[in-house]
């Protein structure tokens, strides 16, 4: 048994601090890269498919850990570098709102509302104005009913923008809005339509209830 004025063990401390982080944050809203040892490429693409769908989901803050990366050459952590560089151009995409440091080797990221997402895009649409070939091919396979709702999402984006409903903006902006969902949509699902659907859902919900 410890003694009162014992001092707590590194280890003791570790797990202690790991037992809040799970109270607090649970599996949900925790991403850990540290345990598969990714490249710093394969983080990044996980880090922003995960922030995206906790976005989405709105989890609100989660907890990303990288690892301090004292085994990487020279004892600079890598991954953990790399994470840090992409989260602030999450922060410029209308993803990621704050970022905060929780230990050596995790950050605790507040993610920005889903509207802020798509006010991002407003402020940058030449990015999502030429879509590459893939997204192009997934977006004339939509089903009939995803493709409805798709067209609804684009019509209210343009009435509060002010701008006409032709059929070439709303096409336009169709497109626009499924390639910035798609990217919230994980690789391989069983009904990625029925999950897109969902998306554009919550984002009709954001539009209207102005989050």
């Amino acid at each position: 048994m410890r003694g009162i004025c014992e001092p707590v063990k590194r280890d003791d401390h570790v797990a202690l601090h790991r037992a809040f982080d799970a109270a607090r944050f649970g599996a949900a809203r925790t991403l850990d890269l540290r345990s598969s040892m990714p490249t710093a490429a394969d983080a990044v693409r996980r880090s922003e498919l995960w922030l995206r769908q906790a976005q989405m989901m709105r989890a609100g803050e989660v907890l990303v850990i990288t690892g301090r990366g004292l085994g990487s050459p020279g004892g600079v952590g890598v991954v953990r570098e790399a994470i840090v560089t992409h989260l602030g151009k999450l922060r410029r995409r209308g993803v990621v709102a704050t970022v905060g440091e929780h230990t050596p080797g995790s950050f605790v990221v507040t993610l920005a509302p889903v509207r802020a997402l798509f006010e991002s895009v407003r402020r940058s649409r030449v990015r999502l104005a030429n879509p590459d070939p893939v997204d192009q091919q997934l977006f004339a396979a939509l089903a009939p009913e995803t493709r409805a709702a798709l067209q609804q999402l684009a019509e209210c984006t343009l009435d509060e923008l002010g701008a006409p409903r032709s059929a070439r903006f709303v096409k336009d902006e169709m497109q626009r809005q499924f390639t910035l969902l798609s990217g919230a949509l994980q690789p391989g699902l069983a009904d990625p339509d029925g999950r897109l659907r969902d998306l554009i859902a919550i984002a009709m919900d954001a539009m209207v209830a102005g989050d």
